[in-house]
């Protein structure tokens, strides 16, 4: 700084204090003046800010309140489980001769699963098939000799006890005869065990025992492999006691009878889906409350045909509460902002400047959200670059639509 520089500094530091002593007994503001004079002497200019070389007001996207007939829900956290989940047993003895699946593989109903050892119950049939044969010819000769005695005791050629032992040989013959072919079918019966066929679709666990094992001995339960049905599936989950006194009350205390209950839709979604992709319908509903736990076991049933939902999966379930507002406003979840008092939205008024209002929440379906109280069908709601709002602050509404449906009509 050369010296014309230091004197000019100088200069506005003195003048400055005198003009604000100045000031202070006369009230006379040449505080500005002064400054002037000593920006004048370093070459620059003194020209004030004024106010109106603030910046403009942000642009922020706002919309109306979409106005929809909404049903109201209650939401409930649920595990999926399997409709059947059966032990593949070993019903004869004998060895395990074939495996005719793989571990894990999805099987239709009747499908070849195992195949056990048959010989020795194919052997079993025959001859209890052979003894049926024997039997047969045996009634034909009794009856022929029972005919033939009673003609000739009538002539007095026969003796009665010859007649009766011919009739009774018949009888016993014939009872012989049936319990042969029950022997026969049962041969059959043992023999279609030495096949372990599949009771449903469904998918296979890994097998249990391996080729060459003995499998079904007396008094041995021997498990193979399990099944689980996939399509349809079960979901369940439990009521509490004033979700269901809500309901109960919405219907004016008529509780609907089973037909109407099993017409009542069920909702489903994974953990780790915002929408709810799978429907179905009420199955069971348990006939009271569990006392242990204060809550109504509910089951529904859906079908699940790509096998996305697995027995196990944590669930989120919805089921309607029996009432339907006619004139819901939904908002775009999004622009549900919240701090350490509640939920809240950014609202314009006529000014265009953002108020916060404080909103009660309903049912959230994909990307919309019901807004039960806290602003009115004709508010411009922020939904937009929420960087740039703030309560008080006055910005430039870009009226916008909703975007989105909600899937609640």
């Amino acid at each position: 700084m050369g010296m014309q520089g230091a004197i000019a500094m100088k200069t506005i530091f003195h003048l400055a204090r005198s003009a604000g002593r100045f000031s202070a007994r006369r009230g006379a503001p040449h505080t500005g003046a002064a400054l002037a004079v000593a920006v004048a002497l370093l070459g620059g200019s003194a020209q004030p800010c004024s106010a109106g070389s603030d910046a403009a007001a942000p642009p922020v996207p706002v919309a109306l309140p979409k106005i929809q007939k909404v049903t109201e829900y209650i939401q409930l956290t649920g595990n999926a489980t399997a409709i059947n989940t059966v032990n593949i047993i070993a019903r004869v003895e004998g060895y395990l001769e074939k495996i005719h699946f793989l571990d894990g593989q999805i099987v239709k109903k009747g499908d070849l699963l195992f195949t056990i050892q048959q010989q020795q119950y194919k052997d079993q049939l025959q001859q209890a098939e052979a003894q049926v044969r024997a039997l047969e010819a045996a009634l034909v000769y009794a009856k022929i000799e029972a005919a033939r005695y009673s003609a000739l005791q009538k002539k007095g050629a026969a003796a009665q006890v010859v007649v009766d032992q011919w009739n009774f040989q018949t009888k016993k013959t014939e009872a012989d005869l049936a319990s042969a072919r029950a022997q026969v079918d049962i041969g059959k019966l043992n023999l279609s065990y030495t096949e372990v066929r599949a009771p449903f679709d469904g998918q296979m666990s890994k097998h249990y025992v391996d080729l060459g094992n003995t499998v079904g001995g007396t008094g041995q339960r021997t498990v193979l492999a399990d099944i689980v049905q996939l399509d349809p599936i079960y979901v369940v989950a439990n009521l509490s006691e004033t979700e269901y006194l809500t309901i109960r009350k919405n219907l004016n205390q008529r509780m609907p009878n089973l037909a109407e209950l099993l017409q009542v839709p069920v909702e489903v979604g994974l953990e780790n889906q915002d929408s709810y992709a799978y429907r179905g319908t009420i199955q069971y509903v348990a006939p009271g409350i569990d006392p242990k736990t204060g809550t109504l076991f509910v089951r529904g049933v859906l079908d699940n045909p790509d096998h996305r939902l697995l027995p196990g999966f944590f669930v989120r379930i919805r089921l309607p509460k029996a009432r339907i507002l006619p004139g819901a406003l939904l908002v775009p979840d999004r622009a549900v902002q919240s701090d350490q008092v509640g939920r809240f939205l950014f609202v314009l008024n006529q000014e265009d400047a953002v108020q916060q209002r404080y909103v009660q929440l309903g049912e959230r379906d994909g990307a919309l959200r019901v807004i039960l109280s806290g602003i009115q069908s004709g508010d411009r709601v922020v939904v937009g670059d929420f960087w740039r709002v703030s309560a008080g602050a006055k910005v430039a509404p870009r009226l916008t639509a909703i975007e989105g449906s909600a899937d609640q009509q």
